[in-house]
């Protein structure tokens, strides 16, 4: 008498038994008949992934494209998931399908450019925490997924980071933990005036140690001991006329100069 072997239970009533399939799949050659195998497969795990799309509702997507992006990352977990590695295909394509849609959020609703090179960063990343995770069923650490991912650990870092911040925060938000109304942009620095003073006397500093002595004591007493021009006139015995005439001479060198050093 034949028997059958019931079906193994599944925690939703969309997992369909598939794994006689898939190792049937992963022993096919390229062809018609692995095409046609994969599709069933695929046809098979798309109310699964219809339910994972209607998580997503409300969040600005139409529910028609949201299912047709989950349906691709289906088809990606079809085509990437192994058999042999004892995982059961609703813990690889849940993971992989949820992925997709958030990637699909990502690419469509930045709030700010993000640089593609990002962007690139941040997929790489994130299918090679998918594969790693599928295999170990642990959140991979940075030098695995380096390693896996072929990408410097500051790369992997930079693309974690790109998974994660793709809205950005209001200047205006108050500040996690703060009780006293203070928000981000009230922590934001400004251009500091003083700065450009900073430059141009380090620009101007070895041209005035140049100068003649008497030239560097009219500059010192208009300018940095906010003498009058008269009173600098009767200190050093010459005419008025004589210091302006003076000071604006060493002024237009000096800016001439510098100017040269600049360029």
């Amino acid at each position: 008498m034949r028997t059958t072997t019931p079906p193994r239970h599944h925690p939703h009533d969309d997992a369909p038994d598939t794994a006689e399939a898939f190792r049937t799949l992963a022993q096919l050659p390229p062809g018609p008949r692995r095409d046609a195998l994969r599709d069933e497969i695929v046809e098979a795990w798309l109310p699964m992934a219809d339910r994972i799309a209607g998580r997503f509702r409300s969040r600005g997507e139409s529910s028609e494209d949201l299912r047709q992006v989950a349906a691709l990352g289906l088809v990606k977990a079809v085509d990437r998931y192994d058999p042999e590695r004892g995982n059961a295909f609703e813990s690889y394509a849940v993971p992989t399908v949820t992925g997709e849609i958030k990637r699909h959020f990502r690419d469509h609703m930045w709030t700010l450019h993000v640089p593609r090179r990002i962007q690139d960063l941040r997929n790489r990343v994130r299918f090679a925490v998918q594969d790693l995770q599928s295999g170990s069923g642990r959140t991979p650490t940075v030098a695995e997924i380096a390693a896996h991912a072929d990408l410097s650990e500051d790369d992997v870092k930079a693309g974690l980071e790109a998974l994660e911040s793709f809205t950005a925060l209001s200047l205006d938000a108050e500040l996690p933990g703060g009780e006293d109304g203070y928000s981000l942009g009230d922590v934001l620095g400004a251009p500091d005036p003083a700065l450009d003073t900073v430059v141009d006397r380090e620009s101007v500093k070895h041209r005035l140690a140049a100068l003649p002595e008497r030239d560097r004591a009219i500059l010192y007493m208009r300018f940095f001991g906010d003498m009058t021009q008269s009173r600098i006139a009767e200190q050093l015995g010459i005419s008025q006329m004589h210091v302006s005439r003076l000071i604006s001479r060493c002024c237009d060198r000096l800016r001439e100069q510098v100017l040269r050093d600049a360029g």
